[in-house]
């Protein structure tokens, strides 16, 4: 593993609300991924900022933008080692809360051992915050962040997070592509970047039934902007249209299963 050159990337700047990327803060092994941060005022949160892999080298370029110690929230879009796998060190580190789905709170203990078997366990159970499955708003500043249902859309409890201000919603594993570099950078071809996605989608997307409900829950939405947890962003509301009726028409996950699948060898 080498730390990347990767510096912040801005998503969106405007009158005391910031929303930056990192999109490659190591190389070498793991697959590329994205960790956000968002500021309002002097309240920040990260969302999905990966594991011990990222972490030392996302803390240096935090540090650049806030005081990591008081940290208000970190969001986990579900329970993934490149999601959450940090946790013993933000809670160590930082005061903040974790936002995740009722499902994973409960095992992230597992994740954070020190705090489970000596005097931190307490502090633990108040310091995650359990979303339910119709999702919630979280207060953020001068505003919130809601917590959007997306689930079996790559994991059982599943949230993306949605930020009203910016018009974000960071979608996690939904419209992940699989890029070596630039993932900083907005699709411009759609068409051109569908062989980007299209295998992971298949394979990681519980059901085009639970696609279509997402996507038509988002269309509902006013989103500006889709950004995955890998690969690159969807900019402007003609770009997520298209991505939009794309996922909602395809055959993935247990679409595509038959007996063979299921075959004794």
């Amino acid at each position: 593993m080498a730390i990347g050159g990767s510096s912040a990337h801005e998503l969106y700047n405007k009158n005391g609300h910031e929303c930056l990327v990192f999109t490659s803060l190591v190389e070498g092994h793991g697959i590329q991924s994205n960790q956000f941060l968002l500021i309002d005022g002097d309240h920040a949160a990260v969302i999905d900022p990966g594991g011990d892999l990222t972490y030392t080298a996302l803390s240096i370029e935090l540090s650049k933008h806030i005081d990591i110690s008081s940290l208000d929230y970190v969001f986990a879009s579900h329970q993934d080692p490149d999601i959450i796998a940090s946790l013993p060190r933000w809670l160590m580190h930082t005061r903040c809360h974790v936002v995740t789905s009722r499902l994973w709170g409960r095992f992230l203990p597992h994740l954070a051992s020190s705090f489970v078997t000596n005097k931190f366990s307490s502090d633990m159970e108040e310091r995650i915050i359990e979303v339910p499955d119709e999702g919630m708003s979280i207060a953020f500043g001068t505003s919130t962040i809601r917590a959007v249902p997306a689930h079996f859309l790559h994991s059982v409890g599943n949230f993306h997070f949605y930020d009203p201000v910016s018009k974000i919603l960071f979608c996690g594993d939904m419209g992940a592509s699989m890029v070596d570099d630039h993932a900083d950078e907005p699709v411009t071809d759609f068409a051109a970047h569908i062989p980007y996605m299209e295998g992971f989608h298949k394979r990681y997307m519980g059901s085009n039934r639970a696609c279509r409900l997402w996507a038509n829950m988002v269309s509902k939405m006013d989103v500006e902007m889709l950004v995955p947890q890998h690969g690159k962003p969807f900019v402007g509301k003609p770009m997520v249209a298209e991505f939009l009726k794309w996922i909602a028409s395809l055959q993935c996950g247990i679409d595509l299963l038959s007996e063979k699948d299921f075959s004794f060898r």
